[in-house]
Order: structure tokens, then sequence, then C-alpha cells
């Protein structure tokens, strides 16, 4: 456990360390502007500061995907193991989790909702088809996510490849289906499987190991069928 805290802060350092230097160089470049009055040169200045935090954090978004990748700290599917024993597969969780943590926090405030969060996604390990739309920051263990052409994940949305029960940790990927549509507020849980064209309504919770056939309509706790194609079947637990 220690060699994983003093490894992942060694790493945090160095990719935020590269991920400042683009932005301090724009604003080096900016306060070397002489021959200004002061009050034009203090007014440049801080016009610089969206520019260069923009820099910054697209540069960690980059460097942290590169980072985790190398270092193959990724979730691995299938694990269930108890936090308690620290073995290496749940320090290299942790240590994906914590550096994905970082990114959200610095940069997904500013690129939620745009191409650039997808990307980074993409780059850290998820499966994403084209035109898809994430508004959410609560996706996580993204190598275990596959998210299928135009699927949409409304806001503050919960997509995880984890959950930990009585102390165990247990992951499994999570597959949504092309045309998906997350409700704002839903959690679905590991081991979920979501058919295409489906739609599942705001604030609902779809267990571990359910699959939800394609073209339903879904919603509640937990989730229930609403209405289907003629084609769509039962809700079932893969679990049992």
């Amino acid at each position: 456990m220690a060699w994983a805290v003093v490894s992942v802060f060694a790493v945090e350092s160095l990719i935020i360390g590269l991920a400042v230097l683009p932005a301090v160089a724009f604003w080096t470049w900016h306060y070397g502007w002489t021959g200004l009055p002061s009050a034009i040169r203090i007014v440049m200045l801080a016009m610089a500061f969206v520019p260069a935090y923009l820099l910054f954090a697209a540069g960690l978004m980059v460097y942290s995907a590169a980072a985790t990748r190398f270092l193959g700290w990724r979730t691995r599917a299938g694990i269930e193991t108890r936090i308690a024993d620290f073995e290496w597969p749940l320090l290299d969780w942790a240590r994906y989790l914590v550096t994905t943590h970082v990114v959200r926090l610095f940069a997904g405030a500013a690129f939620r909702s745009t191409p650039m969060w997808v990307l980074y996604m993409r780059l850290n390990g998820a499966h994403i088809g084209r035109r898809v739309w994430v508004n959410s920051l609560s996706l996580m263990d993204h190598n275990l996510l596959e998210l299928g052409d135009g699927s949409v994940i409304g806001s503050d949305a919960h997509v995880s490849g984890h959950i930990v029960e009585r102390g165990v940790l247990k992951t499994a990927p999570v597959r949504i289906g092309r045309g998906v549509t997350v409700g704002i507020g839903t959690v679905i849980e590991i081991g979920v499987e979501i058919g295409d064209d489906s739609h599942i309504g705001a604030l609902s919770m779809v267990p571990k190991h359910t699959k939800l056939d394609a073209g339903g309509q879904y919603g509640g706790v937990p989730v229930q069928r609403i209405s289907h194609h003629a084609h769509s079947g039962p809700v079932r637990d893969l679990s049992r």
C-alpha cells in the first residue's frame, strides 16, 4: 500500500507538472510584452488566464490517460477481493481511480459534454462509438465501459464497472448499446447490458448483472419496463 501511495503521488506530480508547462509558457509570453502601459499588461495577463487554464486541462487529460495506459493502471474485469487484503489488482484499480478523479476535478468542469471529454475517455480505455454525448463526470472504470454509436449519457448519471459490497470489491464490464439514452441521475451498476435504441428514464437504477432488451423504455428503482417494441422481451437479471 505504501508503494501504491508513493507511486501515484510521483506520477500525479509528473503529470500535473507536464500539463502546467504550456500554460506557464503561454503566460510568460504575455508577461514579456514590454513597452505597454502597466495597466494594459495587467489586463492582458488577466485575460490570458482562461486560455492558459484550458491548455493545462487539455494536457492533463492527455498525459493522465497516457500514464495509466503505459503503467497498466486499469480496472480488471471479474475482480472479487476484500479491500482489507490490499492485493495488487485492487491497488491498480485504486491508482486508476485516483488519476481519473484528478482529471475529473481539474478538467471535467471545462470539457464535460464536449468531444474532448469523449476523447479523454477513449484514451483512458473506454470503448466508445461515434456521435456519443456524455454529460456526466460520474462514469468510472472507463476501460470496462462500452458505449455504442449515438448513445447519450445524461447529466449526473452514474455508470461504474465496480461495486463494493460488505468490504468486497467486485468488477464487471458495462455495455450500453447503440442509440441508448440514459436519463439524468440514473445509476447503472456492474455487469449491465442495455440493448440498442433503449431509453432509461431519469433517476432510475439498473441493478447489477441486469440485461435490458433492445427498443424498450425503462424507469424506476429498480428499473422496470414501461413500454417496448414488438420484438423486445422482458428484463432479465443475469445474476440469477
